[in-house]
């Protein structure tokens, strides 16, 4: 499954064999099957397009709602591929990713999409942005002072090996997964993924840019969530407890220190003004008031892997994650009561409803729930 019952998910893609590529190639090629069961079937995330609740997973299902997820809908999608990740930057344009780089656009609020990119089109931006950064550091190599030329023939070097990296990969073909996607209105926005991937649109996914150059990630940890917390900072996390923050925009980025070195899954904001709740392994959480200059860990006893969250109007904070897992704070993020549902399947997802219910994602579909993680 994919964004973290995730790193099984992630690891399948990656050790795809070459003799498997040409299956991959279908998949890319074939258009999700209607099924009575996709409401049912493994959900990954889930979003809000207006009144509607879209919801994306396995086979390349996505789903929509226009009753509070009391019944669902399929939407036509033209792939096959597992998807991870979806989010709205308007009522009516969302954008989905997931396995083999493919990103696609919707523009009427989730029910049906088009292909944008591909992973070896995506790869191809990367190779090309690493093309640019050798000629760059080689016209500073013939410009520096004698004493800095051996650090940037270093750094020129690690350049090389990354590139013929790259397209030994581009020769294996689209393998490696996007992850998340966060999408500021219908033009600008991210996506983040595997092994350091991050582009950018400012058209609407009309056209990308190689992003990943902005981050401080040389060894291509996986980026694993992008979002938006209050105050309008935007906030990466992925493996190895990276941790990144954005004030302008995404423009530019800064490393935040971690004091977890383990995979962060996700991050929400609390609804106050720049703090940001960090999430992953093993149930570790880290909530920061101060847009990551500092942080404290938050305790949590239940020791799941926590795969996403979210606030709600009333500023209750729910997260999710495997094993049936359900944590819900009410005083901004300083504290959470456990809870385990009776099924125990894994949650990928939960989206806020009417009064205190839930409507969450994962191993078992769609399901309704109260605030303690009981089935409604």
């Amino acid at each position: 499954m994919c964004k973290n019952l995730g790193a099984a998910c992630l690891g399948l893609s990656m050790a795809m064999s070459a003799s498997s590529v040409f299956a991959l190639a279908d998949i890319i090629e074939v258009p999700s099957r209607p099924t009575l069961l996709a409401p049912e079937n493994l959900l990954t995330d889930a979003d809000r397009a207006g009144g509607q609740i879209v919801a994306v997973g396995e086979r390349g299902h996505i789903i929509f709602s226009e009753d509070e997820g009391e019944s669902w809908e399929q939407a036509e999608v033209p792939v096959s591929v597992t998807l991870t990740g979806v989010d709205f930057g308007t009522e009516q344009h969302g954008w989905a990713v997931g396995h083999s780089g493919v990103v696609l656009h919707s523009s009427d609020a989730g029910e049906s999409w088009e292909i944008q990119l591909t992973g070896i089109r995506a790869m191809e931006l990367v190779i090309e942005s690493r093309q640019e950064q050798i000629e760059e550091m080689e016209q500073r190599i013939e410009e520096a002072p004698e004493e800095e030329v051996a650090d940037l023939e270093w750094a020129l070097d690690d350049l090389i090996f990354s590139l013929q990296n790259l397209e030994s990969d581009l020769d294996i073909g689209p393998v490696n997964p996007l992850l998340d996607v966060w999408f500021e209105n219908e033009s600008h926005g991210f996506v983040v993924g595997a092994y350091g991937m991050f582009l950018r649109t400012t058209d609407g996914g009309e056209t990308w840019r190689d992003w990943s150059p902005r981050v401080d990630n040389p060894t291509g940890f996986h980026l694993n969530s992008i979002t938006q917390i209050t105050g309008g900072g935007l906030v990466i996390v992925g493996e190895a407890g990276q941790i990144f923050v954005s004030v302008d925009g995404g423009d530019s980025w800064e490393k935040r220190e971690s004091p977890y070195e383990g995979s962060l899954f996700g991050a929400i904001g609390t609804g106050q003004v720049n703090e940001i709740l960090a999430f992953g392994l093993r149930g570790n959480m880290l909530l920061s008031t101060d847009l990551g200059e500092t942080w404290k860990m938050v305790p949590n006893e239940a020791g799941a892997t926590l795969n996403d969250g979210v606030v709600a109007d009333d500023g209750r904070i729910t997260l999710v994650g495997n094993g049936g897992t359900v944590l819900m704070s009410t005083d901004g993020g300083e504290s959470f009561r456990a809870y385990s549902r009776d099924d125990r399947e894994g949650v990928m997802d939960v989206v806020p409803v009417s009064g205190t219910s839930l409507v969450i994602v994962g191993e078992g579909g769609v399901k309704h729930t109260d605030a303690r993680g009981k089935s409604l």
